[in-house]
Protein backbone atom coordinates (compact mmCIF):
# COMPACT_ATOMS: atom_id res chain seq x y z
CA UNK A 1 0.00 0.00 0.00
CA UNK A 2 1.77 3.65 -1.02
CA UNK A 3 2.24 5.80 1.89
CA UNK A 4 -0.42 8.32 1.19
CA UNK A 5 -3.09 5.45 1.08
CA UNK A 6 -1.59 4.17 4.40
CA UNK A 7 -1.60 7.68 5.95
CA UNK A 8 -5.21 8.19 5.00
CA UNK A 9 -5.90 4.87 6.09
CA UNK A 10 -4.60 6.37 9.58
CA UNK A 11 -6.67 9.27 9.58
CA UNK A 12 -9.99 7.34 8.88
CA UNK A 13 -9.52 4.59 11.35
CA UNK A 14 -7.23 6.42 14.53
CA UNK A 15 -8.29 9.99 13.90
CA UNK A 16 -12.17 9.60 13.14
CA UNK A 17 -11.18 12.31 10.29
CA UNK A 18 -14.34 12.96 8.16
CA UNK A 19 -15.00 11.61 4.09
CA UNK A 20 -14.56 15.96 3.47
CA UNK A 21 -11.13 16.27 5.36
CA UNK A 22 -9.67 12.99 3.90
CA UNK A 23 -10.34 14.48 0.19
CA UNK A 24 -8.38 17.51 1.59
CA UNK A 25 -5.85 15.46 2.53
CA UNK A 26 -5.31 13.30 -0.37
CA UNK A 27 -6.14 16.08 -2.94
CA UNK A 28 -3.44 18.29 -0.84
CA UNK A 29 -0.39 15.53 -0.88
CA UNK A 30 -1.12 14.71 -4.52
CA UNK A 31 -0.20 18.56 -5.62
CA UNK A 32 3.02 18.02 -3.80
CA UNK A 33 3.70 14.78 -5.66
CA UNK A 34 2.50 16.23 -8.77
CA UNK A 35 4.87 19.65 -7.54
CA UNK A 36 7.73 17.45 -6.87
CA UNK A 37 7.42 16.17 -10.70
CA UNK A 38 6.78 12.79 -9.54
CA UNK A 39 4.11 9.97 -8.54
CA UNK A 40 6.64 7.43 -6.73
CA UNK A 41 6.20 8.15 -3.61
CA UNK A 42 10.26 7.29 -3.24
CA UNK A 43 10.92 11.12 -3.71
CA UNK A 44 9.51 11.61 -0.93
CA UNK A 45 12.58 10.33 1.64
CA UNK A 46 14.50 13.33 -0.72
CA UNK A 47 12.43 16.23 0.36
CA UNK A 48 14.07 18.85 1.92
CA UNK A 49 12.30 21.88 4.05
CA UNK A 50 13.60 24.48 0.98
CA UNK A 51 11.87 22.23 -1.52
CA UNK A 52 8.69 22.65 0.59
CA UNK A 53 9.50 26.64 1.16
CA UNK A 54 9.68 27.03 -2.72
CA UNK A 55 6.28 24.84 -2.92
CA UNK A 56 4.72 27.62 -0.44
CA UNK A 57 6.59 30.77 -2.76
CA UNK A 58 4.62 28.51 -6.07
CA UNK A 59 0.99 28.75 -3.97
CA UNK A 60 1.67 32.06 -2.96
CA UNK A 61 2.27 33.27 -6.68
CA UNK A 62 -0.39 30.91 -8.56
CA UNK A 63 -2.61 32.88 -5.92
CA UNK A 64 -3.64 30.95 -2.96
CA UNK A 65 -4.92 32.23 0.05
CA UNK A 66 -2.76 32.32 3.50
CA UNK A 67 -5.28 29.96 4.73
CA UNK A 68 -5.48 27.51 1.69
CA UNK A 69 -1.60 27.76 1.65
CA UNK A 70 -1.83 26.81 5.80
CA UNK A 71 -3.76 23.86 5.00
CA UNK A 72 -1.41 22.58 3.08
CA UNK A 73 1.62 22.79 4.48
CA UNK A 74 0.02 21.67 7.99
CA UNK A 75 -1.24 18.63 6.02
CA UNK A 76 2.43 17.95 5.17
CA UNK A 77 3.57 18.60 8.52
CA UNK A 78 1.00 15.64 9.43
CA UNK A 79 2.09 13.49 6.45
CA UNK A 80 5.55 13.38 7.16
CA UNK A 81 5.44 12.90 10.91
CA UNK A 82 3.22 9.92 10.50
CA UNK A 83 6.36 8.25 7.81
CA UNK A 84 8.50 9.62 10.61
CA UNK A 85 6.57 7.25 13.23
CA UNK A 86 6.21 4.36 10.37
CA UNK A 87 10.36 4.77 10.04
CA UNK A 88 10.24 5.55 6.01
CA UNK A 89 12.47 9.21 7.31
CA UNK A 90 14.57 9.98 9.83
CA UNK A 91 13.26 13.89 10.37
CA UNK A 92 10.62 15.64 9.65
CA UNK A 93 11.17 18.38 6.54
CA UNK A 94 7.68 20.00 7.16
CA UNK A 95 8.72 20.60 11.08
CA UNK A 96 11.11 23.24 9.39
CA UNK A 97 8.57 25.40 7.65
CA UNK A 98 7.23 28.58 9.09
CA UNK A 99 3.02 28.55 8.60
CA UNK A 100 1.81 31.60 7.19
CA UNK A 101 -0.18 33.97 9.03
CA UNK A 102 -3.44 33.83 8.72
CA UNK A 103 -5.60 37.45 8.81
CA UNK A 104 -8.34 37.18 11.43
CA UNK A 105 -11.86 37.09 9.75
CA UNK A 106 -14.78 37.99 11.53
CA UNK A 107 -17.54 35.07 11.31
CA UNK A 108 -20.60 36.39 9.24
CA UNK A 109 -23.91 36.35 10.45
CA UNK A 110 -27.49 37.51 9.51
CA UNK A 111 -29.00 39.95 12.12
CA UNK A 112 -32.09 38.86 13.97
CA UNK A 113 -34.53 40.48 12.37
CA UNK A 114 -33.61 39.51 9.26
CA UNK A 115 -34.08 35.78 10.75
CA UNK A 116 -37.46 37.12 12.36
CA UNK A 117 -38.68 38.01 8.88
CA UNK A 118 -37.39 34.86 6.84
CA UNK A 119 -38.85 32.33 9.53
CA UNK A 120 -41.81 34.04 11.49
CA UNK A 121 -42.95 36.33 8.04
CA UNK A 122 -42.34 34.21 5.28
CA UNK A 123 -44.55 31.94 3.49
CA UNK A 124 -42.96 28.54 2.52
CA UNK A 125 -46.14 26.49 1.74
CA UNK A 126 -47.49 23.38 3.12
CA UNK A 127 -46.86 20.95 1.17
CA UNK A 128 -43.82 18.36 1.88
CA UNK A 129 -41.13 20.97 0.13
CA UNK A 130 -42.27 23.40 1.85
CA UNK A 131 -42.31 22.18 5.10
CA UNK A 132 -38.70 20.56 4.71
CA UNK A 133 -37.23 23.96 3.79
CA UNK A 134 -38.64 25.61 6.60
CA UNK A 135 -37.66 22.77 9.16
CA UNK A 136 -33.78 22.98 7.47
CA UNK A 137 -33.68 26.60 7.98
CA UNK A 138 -35.01 26.45 11.70
CA UNK A 139 -32.43 23.74 12.61
CA UNK A 140 -29.89 25.22 11.56
CA UNK A 141 -30.50 28.36 13.27
CA UNK A 142 -32.16 27.25 16.37
CA UNK A 143 -29.67 24.47 16.72
CA UNK A 144 -26.28 26.12 15.32
CA UNK A 145 -25.73 22.06 14.11
CA UNK A 146 -22.79 22.11 10.78
CA UNK A 147 -24.31 20.70 7.24
CA UNK A 148 -22.76 17.36 7.58
CA UNK A 149 -24.49 16.58 10.67
CA UNK A 150 -27.84 17.98 9.22
CA UNK A 151 -27.81 15.94 6.27
CA UNK A 152 -26.88 13.11 8.70
CA UNK A 153 -30.25 12.97 11.16
CA UNK A 154 -32.78 10.51 11.28
CA UNK A 155 -35.63 10.60 12.34
CA UNK A 156 -34.80 8.20 15.40
CA UNK A 157 -32.14 10.64 16.08
CA UNK A 158 -34.68 12.95 17.87
CA UNK A 159 -36.26 12.67 21.33
CA UNK A 160 -39.62 15.07 21.38
CA UNK A 161 -40.74 13.84 24.91
CA UNK A 162 -37.41 14.97 26.38
CA UNK A 163 -36.55 17.98 23.73
CA UNK A 164 -33.44 16.65 22.49
CA UNK A 165 -31.77 15.92 19.04
CA UNK A 166 -28.90 13.59 18.97
CA UNK A 167 -25.88 15.00 16.74
CA UNK A 168 -23.32 13.34 15.16
CA UNK A 169 -20.29 15.87 14.84
CA UNK A 170 -16.33 15.74 13.74
CA UNK A 171 -14.85 12.53 14.42
CA UNK A 172 -18.04 11.12 15.39
CA UNK A 173 -18.35 12.75 18.66
CA UNK A 174 -22.04 12.74 19.96
CA UNK A 175 -23.75 15.86 21.84
CA UNK A 176 -27.02 16.62 22.41
CA UNK A 177 -28.91 19.97 21.42
CA UNK A 178 -31.86 21.31 23.27
CA UNK A 179 -35.16 21.45 20.67
CA UNK A 180 -37.12 24.41 20.69
CA UNK A 181 -41.42 24.37 21.31
CA UNK A 182 -41.48 26.06 17.33
CA UNK A 183 -38.88 22.85 16.44
CA UNK A 184 -40.88 20.20 17.77
CA UNK A 185 -43.79 21.32 16.25
CA UNK A 186 -42.31 22.08 12.84
CA UNK A 187 -40.91 18.27 13.05
CA UNK A 188 -44.14 16.68 13.72
CA UNK A 189 -45.92 18.76 11.12
CA UNK A 190 -42.83 17.71 8.26
CA UNK A 191 -42.86 13.66 9.97
CA UNK A 192 -46.50 13.58 9.24
CA UNK A 193 -46.13 14.92 5.79
CA UNK A 194 -43.53 12.65 5.03
CA UNK A 195 -44.79 9.94 6.13
CA UNK A 196 -48.00 10.27 4.00
CA UNK A 197 -45.85 11.37 1.15
CA UNK A 198 -43.53 8.22 1.23
CA UNK A 199 -44.64 5.93 3.62
CA UNK A 200 -43.11 4.71 6.98
CA UNK A 201 -39.22 5.20 6.43
CA UNK A 202 -38.17 5.47 10.31
CA UNK A 203 -34.54 4.35 9.96
CA UNK A 204 -33.85 6.73 6.99
CA UNK A 205 -32.13 9.62 6.60
CA UNK A 206 -34.91 12.50 8.04
CA UNK A 207 -34.42 14.90 4.69
CA UNK A 208 -35.15 13.99 1.76
CA UNK A 209 -35.59 15.24 -1.72
CA UNK A 210 -38.88 15.29 -3.69
CA UNK A 211 -38.42 12.18 -5.29
CA UNK A 212 -38.40 10.12 -1.65
CA UNK A 213 -33.84 10.21 -1.77
CA UNK A 214 -31.84 11.36 0.98
CA UNK A 215 -30.72 15.13 0.67
CA UNK A 216 -26.92 15.85 -0.35
CA UNK A 217 -24.71 18.71 0.93
CA UNK A 218 -25.45 20.90 -2.54
CA UNK A 219 -29.33 20.79 -2.29
CA UNK A 220 -29.35 22.15 1.35
CA UNK A 221 -27.16 24.38 0.59
CA UNK A 222 -29.06 25.95 -2.42
CA UNK A 223 -32.05 25.97 -0.01
CA UNK A 224 -30.59 27.62 2.48
CA UNK A 225 -28.45 30.38 0.07
CA UNK A 226 -32.05 31.01 -1.40
CA UNK A 227 -33.72 31.68 1.67
CA UNK A 228 -31.27 33.91 2.93
CA UNK A 229 -31.15 35.66 -0.29
CA UNK A 230 -34.79 36.58 0.54
CA UNK A 231 -33.96 38.72 3.73
CA UNK A 232 -29.89 39.42 3.03
CA UNK A 233 -27.98 41.35 0.32
CA UNK A 234 -24.60 40.07 1.94
CA UNK A 235 -22.13 38.16 0.17
CA UNK A 236 -22.34 35.07 2.15
CA UNK A 237 -25.51 32.62 1.68
CA UNK A 238 -24.33 29.49 3.70
CA UNK A 239 -25.39 27.05 6.23
CA UNK A 240 -22.58 27.56 7.93
CA UNK A 241 -23.63 31.46 8.44
CA UNK A 242 -26.68 30.29 10.83
CA UNK A 243 -24.23 28.49 12.46
CA UNK A 244 -22.30 31.35 12.91
CA UNK A 245 -25.83 33.50 13.91
CA UNK A 246 -26.59 30.93 15.92
CA UNK A 247 -23.68 31.47 18.37
CA UNK A 248 -23.53 34.90 17.49
CA UNK A 249 -27.10 35.64 18.95
CA UNK A 250 -26.28 33.33 22.01
CA UNK A 251 -23.77 35.19 22.88
CA UNK A 252 -25.07 38.87 22.28
CA UNK A 253 -27.90 37.68 24.94
CA UNK A 254 -25.48 36.67 27.73
CA UNK A 255 -25.40 32.94 26.93
CA UNK A 256 -21.98 31.07 28.45
CA UNK A 257 -19.12 31.20 26.38
CA UNK A 258 -18.19 27.65 27.52
CA UNK A 259 -21.95 26.48 27.01
CA UNK A 260 -22.23 27.81 23.48
CA UNK A 261 -18.91 25.32 22.74
CA UNK A 262 -20.50 22.57 23.73
CA UNK A 263 -24.14 23.36 21.65
CA UNK A 264 -21.54 23.83 18.95
CA UNK A 265 -19.53 20.75 19.31
CA UNK A 266 -16.16 22.25 19.32
CA UNK A 267 -13.10 20.49 20.86
CA UNK A 268 -11.60 23.37 22.64
CA UNK A 269 -12.73 26.97 23.49
CA UNK A 270 -10.49 28.65 20.92
CA UNK A 271 -12.58 28.08 17.89
CA UNK A 272 -15.85 29.68 19.52
CA UNK A 273 -13.87 32.78 20.93
CA UNK A 274 -14.03 34.14 17.54
CA UNK A 275 -17.90 35.02 18.14
CA UNK A 276 -16.48 37.67 20.85
CA UNK A 277 -15.38 39.72 18.44
CA UNK A 278 -18.62 40.52 16.84
CA UNK A 279 -20.07 41.14 20.49
CA UNK A 280 -17.01 43.40 21.41
CA UNK A 281 -18.35 45.34 17.47
CA UNK A 282 -21.41 46.02 18.97
CA UNK A 283 -20.61 46.83 21.90
CA UNK A 284 -18.04 49.84 20.59
CA UNK A 285 -20.92 50.66 18.08
CA UNK A 286 -23.35 51.41 21.05
CA UNK A 287 -20.49 52.80 23.25
CA UNK A 288 -20.01 55.64 20.28
CA UNK A 289 -23.45 55.94 19.47
CA UNK A 290 -24.46 56.86 23.25
CA UNK A 291 -21.48 57.87 24.94
CA UNK A 292 -21.47 61.76 24.57
CA UNK A 293 -17.71 61.43 24.53
CA UNK A 294 -17.21 59.11 22.49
Amino acid sequence: MQQTERFLQYLESEKRSSAHTLTAYRNDLQQFLDFLGSSEEGVLQLVKPRLIRSWVVALSEAGRSPRTIHRKISALKMFFRHLQIEGVIESNPAALVNLPKIPKRLPVFVKDEAMVQLLDRTDFGSDFEGLRNKLILELFYDTGMRLSELVALRVRDFDLSRGLVKVRGKRNKERLIPLTAELKRLLLLYVEVRRETFGALEDSALFLTVKGEAVYHRLVYRIVHAALTQVSTQQKRSPHVLRHSFATVLLNRGADLNAIKELLGHANLNATQIYTHNTFEKLNAIYKQAHPRA
